[in-house]
């Protein structure tokens, strides 16, 4: 397979797979209203990283992107799946060494470097199976160790060792020999000490972290915890202590307390059978505002995408959003069968949040946005065009990924996403500086692209703001960035203005456009959503269509059978722009986040079809339009609005000063 261009010979040899990219075009973008701003050229350097090349801290900040979300060897399913990567080769996988893999002896390497990872093995069992095989382990007279290295074993066998293992993990039941508190404080040094040996700041980052794994009758309620120190805690907290969150949350504020500062990440709300965003508690009976103010204070950011599909929106939730069908799956872990969706996304949860809020006075979901892989491989495969599987022996060539057979969930390999990615903004790459970027919520995740995306809310941007040379100190002085809460509404502000930049990922296709997702209370006090396109590319070519009110698409250049694509005729490498609510109600709660879209591009099932010389998988899409999710930016009104709409909804009349029309 050919290319016009090599993309700097990054792939091929790795992988066999090349994609075509063409040179940079200029900034086009579209014009939503009188309100929004197309901005000539400028460097996308002081646009959105000024002062990254300057020694020491930025104080205007960078970006850095990373995983947050991996599993090696050292967590018992990967281990049972043949993974036999370890901590040692995750990290230098994410520095963007080579490393063979264990299950099949292919050499791979990451094309880009990640700038910050965190190996977060499953706290149950944590790098327990790997001293079953090891001779010089006391484990490894074990009778389940033994059983483990049987030859003639059937891991279909209910009774084997594979099936113990994980009956043990689903049913939260712990084989008492392999829990100790001596065994799991002796595995979790050997990972801190690993984790820190690699650490080097200013230049890779290493996250402490691990997986809590709670999953009662199959449903997702799995937390990634995070350390900001080179320790972490004695011992982790595990699902075999508690399946409840709120038992989680404990352990978190006990840590804290005594000096160790962590928070939790909730991830992949779509396989909750819609547990995870549910408005009553874990425990059962109705959230109420201690609940919700403990879940807000522990978990800052949720996974919005990973490789078992997104937990973003769904068709059946957004069904006036023409890219909510994006690597949708929906059935539940080790049981097979499709799970409940609603209180399972995130867009849905965050307007649930705003009227629990408006009931509690606390909102339990006001997360911020992160994206992983979830890969139970040792390796993110991020990278659509170097995708090399995600669960071991199952997937792990080319042939096995588009083996049409369902596996034990009833789905395909195919169905299986690529790897998502977290961006976050901070001064540095330090351990401390991602840790509280993380928690501060100044983040945003990728479907695995490395777009740049800033994004910023205030009262009085000017409409010339994102042309200024100083656009991002302005922007930080004028308003707040992506994560946060807008100020309180100026007497003479009609309405919030945001201010948004994005810039492509060098390595895929260009700029699509870039969208504001409003979440919203609406006047009858339920949840309601509305998406905004804001600045798009090509607009000498698209405009919005006044009778459907949709952009036309952006094109698609993708050649399935080479999966090869270019990026010369359609899309902008940059978009930018400043924008105003048109719909704004000063009464009513909002969060607003950006997503930016990517034009088409080939989906890694295509380019293993392409290097196979067979047909893409029919059940799954041959191309795929990557994109980000910023954490949101929220609009609360004060307390005497609020009071105001309260009585409007129960009398239909409005008290006190004049309110704007209702939307």
């Amino acid at each position: 397979m050919k290319s016009k261009v090599d993309r700097k010979g990054l792939a091929r040899g790795l992988t066999g797979r090349v994609t075509e990219i063409g040179r940079p075009r200029l900034l086009a973008v579209g014009l939503l209203s009188a309100a929004l701003v197309a901005t000539g050229a400028m460097a996308a350097e002081s646009a959105g990283e000024p002062g990254r090349d300057e020694r020491g801290a930025n104080p205007l900040k960078n970006v850095y992107f990373g995983e947050q979300h991996l599993h090696t060897t050292n967590s018992p399913d990967a281990f049972v799946v043949g993974v036999r990567q370890s901590w040692d080769e995750a990290y230098q996988w994410a520095q963007g060494r080579e490393v063979k893999l264990s299950t099949s002896g292919q050499t791979i390497k990451k094309s880009t470097p990640y700038d910050f990872v965190a190996i977060t093995d499953h706290a149950e069992y944590f790098g327990i199976l790997p001293s079953l095989i090891d001779p010089q382990d006391p484990l490894f007279k074990t009778d389940l160790a033994k059983k483990l290295r049987d030859p003639k074993a059937n891991p279909q066998d209910p009774d084997s060792a594979i099936n113990q293992i994980l009956r043990s993990l689903v049913t939260s039941s712990p084989m008492r020999e392999f829990v100790s508190p001596e065994l799991q404080a002796a595995n979790w040094k050997r990972y801190t000490e690993t984790a820190n040996k690699y650490n080097d700041p200013g230049k890779f980052t290493t996250l402490l972290a691990y997986e809590w794994t709670s999953i009662p009758n199959g449903r997702n309620m799995h937390r990634n915890v995070f350390f900001r120190d080179d320790k972490g805690p004695v011992v982790p907290f595990t699902a075999f202590d508690s399946i409840y969150p709120e038992d989680l949350w404990t352990f978190l504020e006990i840590q804290r307390n005594q000096g160790t500062e962590t928070f939790a990440i909730p991830h992949n709300g779509n396989l909750s059978d819609g547990w995870m965003f549910s408005p009553d508690t874990f425990l059962g009976g109705p959230m109420d505002a201690r609940h919700a103010a403990r879940q807000q204070a522990n978990e800052p950011l949720a996974e919005i995408i990973q490789t078992k599909g997104s937990s973003d929106t769904h068709p059946l939730f957004s069904p006036n959003d023409e890219f909510a069908d994006f690597e949708i799956q929906q059935n539940m872990i080790n049981v097979g069968q499709t799970g409940q969706m609603k209180y399972g996304y995130y867009r849905q949860a965050l307007a649930d949040g705003m009227v629990l809020e408006d009931k509690l006075g606390a909102n339990p979901f006001k997360y911020g946005v992160a994206s992983g892989a979830d890969a139970h491989s040792g390796y993110s495969n991020n990278e659509e065009f170097n995708f090399h599987g995600s669960h071991g022996v199952l997937d792990d060539t080319a042939q096995k990924r588009l083996d049409p057979t369902p596996n034990a969930t009833g789905a395909t390999n195919a169905i299986m996403g690529s790897a998502g990615t977290t961006a976050v903004w901070a001064p540095e790459n330090t351990r401390e500086a991602i840790f509280d970027a993380m928690k501060a919520k100044e983040t945003y995740g990728t479907s695995g692209t490395l777009i740049r995306l800033r994004f910023f809310g205030g009262w009085d941007y000017s409409k010339g703001l994102v042309n200024d040379k100083n656009f991002v100190r302005k922007a930080y002085d004028g308003g707040v960035p992506m994560g946060s809460d807008l100020a309180e509404k100026p007497e003479k502000a009609k309405a919030p203005t945001f201010a948004v930049w994005a810039q492509k990922d060098p390595e895929s296709g260009n700029l699509d456009r870039i969208q504001i997702v409003k979440a919203y209370v609406n006047k009858w006090g339920l949840p309601a959503e509305k998406i905004y396109d804001v600045v798009w590319s090509d607009e000498d070519k698209r405009q919005i269509d006044k009778d459907s009110g949709k952009l036309p698409p952006v094109g698609n250049t993708v050649d399935v059978g080479t999966a090869t694509y270019s990026n010369d005729s359609i899309g902008a490498t940059q978009l930018r722009g400043v924008w105003t609510d048109p719909d704004f109600d000063p009464m009513k709660r909002a969060a607003y986040y950006v997503r930016v879209l990517e034009i088409p591009t080939p989906r890694w099932t295509t380019y293993d079809a392409a290097a196979l010389g067979v047909e893409p998988p029919e059940n799954v899409s041959a191309t795929i339009q990557e994109r980000a999710w910023s954490s949101p930016i929220w609009y609360t009104p004060d307390e005497d609005l609020l009071i105001q709409a309260k009585l409007k909804r129960l009398t239909g009349h409005t008290w006190g000063p004049a309110s704007t029309p209702e939307q």
